[in-house]
């Protein structure tokens, strides 16, 4: 039996507001600051409003919104499931659910290591 890993999934919480963002900007990507302006929060934009390049590794969708990571810091993240939150607080000052009184945040957890061998890990 095969099973489905996935390296990046959210919260019924952060789906949620994922979609309360979506119906006031429209489709929305998130792109895993890497500890700049915003410390490392997932930061949420409107679909085109970050620009992706080759430096930038999908991980996943969630709530039909692609995420990002740079290919570096996932280097150090890869053997990590991404858990998408939410927490009371205002999100990072770029990030589109900041006036919405709640803001996303990343946890995480071990693969097991039948995760990593679905992964190729």
């Amino acid at each position: 039996m095969t099973i489905e890993v996935s390296k990046v999934v959210a919260t019924d919480a952060a789906l949620e507001l994922i979609e309360i963002v979506k119906a006031k900007h429209g489709p929305v990507m998130f792109h895993q600051s890497g500890g700049c302006c915003d410390g490392s929060s997932p930061m949420c934009y409107a679909q085109g409003e970050f620009l992706i390049g080759d430096s930038d590794a999908w991980l996943g969708d969630i709530g039909g919104a692609p995420f990002y990571m740079s290919k570096s810091q996932y280097d150090y993240w890869k053997n990590t499931m991404l858990i998408i939150d939410v927490v009371p607080g205002r999100g990072g000052m770029f990030s589109l659910e900041g006036p919405e009184g709640r803001r996303f945040l990343t946890r995480s957890r071990m693969f097991s290591d039948e995760e990593r061998r679905v992964l190729g890990l």
